[in-house]
């Protein structure tokens, strides 16, 4: 049986209109998004599958290029889709961070920061670079590492600082593991950065930690 053959309030794209999009499972809106299944499957078990495949949501956003399209049914044309739909998410969490107010609501800063680098696989180390008004003048990343580490260089922070006429920096890493506690290394290197960049008069405003769905301030908790 295919999806056209369900009763109408069953079908997902169906049920996203007269219900809304929060009353459907990952599968669901993964079929709505998938739009057809493929021989044997309806676009809802092949997004059951893919969920399992990549262990959720999280992990089918993170894969690569060639680990989606290395599964049944699923190209390029898709890959691209998928990757633009979580490209505009993560613009749309950007946008109360760069209107013209300033940047003065840290739980929007950290529900950005976590749509950002939750999903991630390996450490990141993000900056948010703001002017004098607190306002984002760029958002990158500026190291990648490995499951567990990433290596951070003050000279190379102060000079992206540098090129973006930045007044202050918000850090942020996400760590893999899920332990969301600063070790001994975040600690160390937060105070390398901060004593780095008081010689060019950069405030550091916080440096947050991402693990899984949570996000720790360093700067709630004293340690800048």
């Amino acid at each position: 049986m295919t999806i056209i053959d369900w009763p109408l309030a069953e079908r997902p794209r169906e049920k996203l209109l007269s219900k809304g999009a929060i009353a459907l499972s990952d599968a669901e809106l993964l079929a709505v998004f998938l739009r057809t299944g493929i021989r044997g499957k309806t676009a809802v078990d092949l997004g059951r599958d893919l969920i399992e495949q990549f262990a959720g949501i999280k992990g089918l956003l993170n894969a690569s290029r060639r680990e989606f399209t290395a599964t049944r049914g699923m190209g390029d044309a898709k890959y691209a889709a998928l990757q633009a739909v979580f490209e505009l998410s993560r613009r749309a969490m950007m946008e109360p961070l760069q209107r013209d107010g300033a940047l003065t609501s840290p739980e929007d800063t950290q529900a950005y920061l976590l749509h950002l680098l939750g999903h991630e696989h390996r450490e990141v180390f993000w900056c948010l670079f703001v002017d004098n008004q607190h306002r984002v003048i760029a958002s990158e990343a500026l190291f990648y590492g490995t499951i567990d580490q990433a290596n951070v260089y003050p000279r190379e922070v102060i000079k992206a600082c540098l090129q973006h006429n930045a007044a202050a920096v918000i850090f942020a890493h996400n760590h893999p593991s899920g332990a969301a506690e600063p070790s001994q290394a975040d600690k160390k290197i937060t105070q390398r950065l901060a004593k780095a960049l008081a010689l060019i008069d950069i405030r550091m405003l916080d440096h947050i930690i991402v693990a899984g769905s949570s996000t720790v301030s360093m700067a709630k908790l004293g340690m800048i």
